[in-house]
């Protein structure tokens, strides 16, 4: 199919993007093909029923009410660049009863102002989605709007802010090249009271973030950065109008808001460029959708997210996002799960097993029975674990607050001293050089070094699906240089099969009934290998770290485990069932080693780490796999107080240890570790236990995040040598009387800039995987 555009025949893939082309062209929007730089998503012939969105109990939670009606923000599919937004904004703007839009190509939001007595919302999206843009109902609007909110305040202390400095300047360029003192006083208090005007809504109304934190860190007696900046500013404010108004030989006016703007200027920068950072928070919160298809006793009906409770039974429609936790029933269905692991492989799954909210159906629809929702659903608790984690303060950021706030004090010192030395040489100009020292030296790229460093690590570990859940994991995965690995779920698939049973006494298949309700509970992964569709119940269950498990069955008490435990024999790296003192049958099991572990293994003895597989399996297991990934450090039949013990004798040895694990009986070790690291599908306890988990199944993310964590650490003390480094220099020539004011403040915002964008480079690590 073709189409006309700006006189030239164009060709089309289909007749949706046919219509919408021809849409574009008859508004007079066909300036979109001139701005865009990337090719517009595809438009589906069939048009989605947006109806539902008009309901009030859907537009409840997303929409608010405005003076010109509502207004409502949506995520949309195929935005690719500005041309997109553009055509996005003047589109809706043309529809009826829309009074404003706004696209945002960065975050893929669409802000809609709408009249719904004029229009109803379905008719807004119907247009959107006929451009080739799908919308989504946004999750966290409301946090949402704070943060559009808090940015537009700071653009507009940013704008204010650049007006008044360039008057301001302006003026004082007029005073600064009067060199021969030939200007009439008239004409002199003249501009000097123009830039008095002209610079007080900078200090007062761009600056009032600063002022505002000097007063918390008086308050709390903690000087800090917005203490030496908001007293820079103010002390040069004032005392450029306590000249004014004596007729004195300088003003300072200038000085004063330009480091208000290049500061300002630097904080916006920095707080986009952590907002990059933190976008997969924001791609997480908003990857729930917001209805779902639950069925009914007549047929289905289309319900908020909010209205499922566990035991409802959902429809999920190829390409859509599963709605809840829960368990997929019926036919098999391939998922996407790549926004909440990392991995863009399509997991395929059988009935019975987990689903997981923020999942996209692929090929074919499928059917869920719902077991969790809203905040208990694993994506809203990634969710938190990422924003604990981009909101913790590990030892090196504490250390660098701390330098800083010595900095501070001493930098008033200094400042004071050189305003004393000055005054004895040249009093004129040492209240403008002790101000240059303060400005030059303020340490803004200090107290920015860490945390922006962090949190683009963070970031970038989310988007790999690894969370990092302690204050201070990078930085001892960064120092760590011995590895201890279980084997059971971590280096195996942790999906046991059964491949000999054996009675001793009696019929098998009873003994194999029996092992499965002993594990059935157990919460020990050997449960799939004696999984039955029914049988008996086990009561009193109870774990025994690395021996087995006990329990009753028909009122008789068994155990299943190590010989030795369960059946009195010695212990040969067999199952054994038995009643502590008499065997009654023996299992053998084998669990497939992951197809990337030697792989893994082999990536972290090149990082440097000593590879030792520590397990509570038998030793045969133990060893073939040891000998399959070329693990020479082996120890078997390890109980968790044996792992610890392990652990704690390489501390002892000036090692620093990453321990690996999943299981229960791992616990102990992994938070006996300088850092662990848990495996996705491991015990809730392994997990509390860990600094970090990896939510995804492939283990090549381990040597991903050491290199990331090194990095990280190398990225951060290049920050930190920066920020000293130019302080010392820059503090002997403001001293000097080398540096202005003006100079000092671009020179400090430089600094800033630097450090933050040496931090972004963290965003795109060198090899990752895709």
């Amino acid at each position: 199919m073709h189409v006309q555009v700006d006189g030239a025949r164009q060709q089309v893939c289909c007749t949706g993007c046919g219509a919408a082309a021809n849409w574009i062209r008859d508004a007079g929007l066909a300036d979109y093909y001139r701005l865009r730089d990337s090719a517009g998503g595809r438009v589906a012939l069939a048009t989605t029923d947006y109806s539902a969105w008009d309901r009030a109990d859907v537009q409840a939670d997303h929409a608010i009410e405005t003076p010109q009606g509502r207004e409502i923000t949506v995520v949309c599919e195929g935005m690719h660049c500005a041309a997109c937004a553009w055509l996005i904004d003047h589109a809706l703007r043309r529809e009826p009863g829309v009074s404003d839009a706004g696209a945002n190509a960065v975050t893929g939001r669409v802000r809609i102002a709408w009249d719904p007595e004029r229009t109803p919302l379905s008719q807004v999206l119907a247009r959107l989605a006929a451009l080739g843009y799908r919308p989504h109902l946004a999750q966290g609007e409301a946090a949402e709007r704070e943060r559009r909110r808090e940015r537009n305040r700071m653009i507009a202390r940013l704008g204010v802010a650049a007006l008044g400095a360039t008057q301001a300047m302006m003026f004082a360029e007029a005073l600064y090249l009067d060199t021969a003192n030939e200007m009439a006083p008239a004409t002199r208090d003249f501009f000097r009271w123009i830039t008095f005007l002209v610079s007080t809504p900078v200090v007062f109304f761009s600056g009032w973030p600063f002022i505002a934190g000097m007063a918390t860190e008086l308050r709390e007696r903690r000087p800090g950065m917005d203490t030496l900046v908001a007293s820079s500013v103010l002390l040069a404010y004032f005392a450029s109008l306590v000249e004014t108004l004596r007729g004195g030989a300088h003003v300072w006016f200038d000085a004063a808001v330009m480091f208000v703007l290049f500061l300002l200027a630097a904080r916006f920068l920095e707080r986009m460029a952590r907002r990059q950072a933190s976008a997969r928070l924001d791609t997480l919160a908003r990857a729930q959708p917001a209805l779902a298809w639950r069925e009914t006793a007549g047929g289905r009906e289309q319900v908020p997210v909010s209205a499922l409770s566990a035991g409802d039974v959902v429809q999920v429609a190829a390409g859509d996002t599963v709605p809840a936790d829960g368990e997929l029933i019926g036919d098999a269905a391939a998922l996407d799960e790549s926004l909440l692991t990392g991995e863009a492989t399509a997991v395929d799954k059988q009935a019975g097993d987990a689903l997981y909210a923020g999942s996209t159906c692929r090929e074919a629809p499928l059917r869920l029975r719902v077991q969790r929702t809203g905040s208990d659903t694993r994506l809203s608790q990634l969710v938190r674990a990422v924003d604990r984690a981009q909101a913790s303060r590990p030892r090196v950021a504490h250390f660098a607050d701390a330098v800083a706030r010595r900095f501070v004090v001493s930098l008033f010192v200094v400042a004071g001293l050189v305003f004393w030395a000055w005054w004895q040489v040249q009093p004129e100009r040492a209240f403008e050089i002790a101000l240059a020292v303060l400005v030059v030296s303020c340490p803004c790229a200090l107290s920015l070094a860490v945390p922006t460093a962090l949190a683009t690590a963070h970031g970038t570990l989310a988007r790999w699906g690894v969370l990092a859940l302690g204050a201070d994991a990078l930085e001892n995965l960064a120092r760590a240089d011995v590895v201890v690995l279980d084997k059971t779920g971590t280096l195996t698939l942790g999906q046991p099969r059964l491949l000999h049973a054996e009675a001793i006494e009696g019929d098998i298949g009873q003994w194999r009934r029996i092992a499965a309700a002993l594990e059935c509970n157990a919460g020990h992964p050997l449960a799939l290998a004696f999984a039955l569709p029914d049988g008996p119940v086990a009561t009193a269950v109870r774990t025994v770290p690395g021996q087995g498990v006990q329990g009753e069955v028909d009122g008789r008490a068994y155990r299943l485990g190590r010989a030795d435990y369960a059946a009195g024999r010695a212990d040969d790296g067999a199952l054994w069932l038995g009643d502590g003192a008499r065997a009654l049958a023996r299992f053998e099991t084998t669990d497939p080693v992951r197809p990337e572990a030697g792989e893994a293994v082999a990536a972290l003895r090149e990082l440097g780490l000593q590879p030792r597989l520590v397990s509570g399996d038998g030793a045969t297991r133990v060893a073939a796999v040891a000998d399959q990934l070329g693990i020479t450090d082996v120890a078997s039949r390890q109980s968790p107080e044996d792992k610890l013990a392990i652990v704690r004798a390489l501390q002892a040895n000036g090692h620093r240890v990453l321990a690996v694990g999943d299981g229960l009986n791992d616990a102990p070790v992994l938070a006996g570790a300088d850092v662990s690291v848990a495996m996705a599908g491991g015990a809730p306890l392994a997990h509390r236990s860990a600094d970090l988990v990896l939510a995804g199944p492939s283990l090549l993310r381990l040597p991903q995040s050491v290199r990331l964590a090194r990095r990280t650490r190398r990225i951060i003390g290049q920050n930190l040598a920066w920020a000293l480094a130019y302080n010392v220099v820059a503090l002997p020539f403001a001293a000097l009387g080398w540096v202005s004011p003006g100079l000092a403040a671009l020179g400090m915002a430089a600094s800033s800039l630097i450090v933050t964008a040496n931090a972004l480079r963290l965003g795109r690590p060198h090899g990752e995987l895709a």
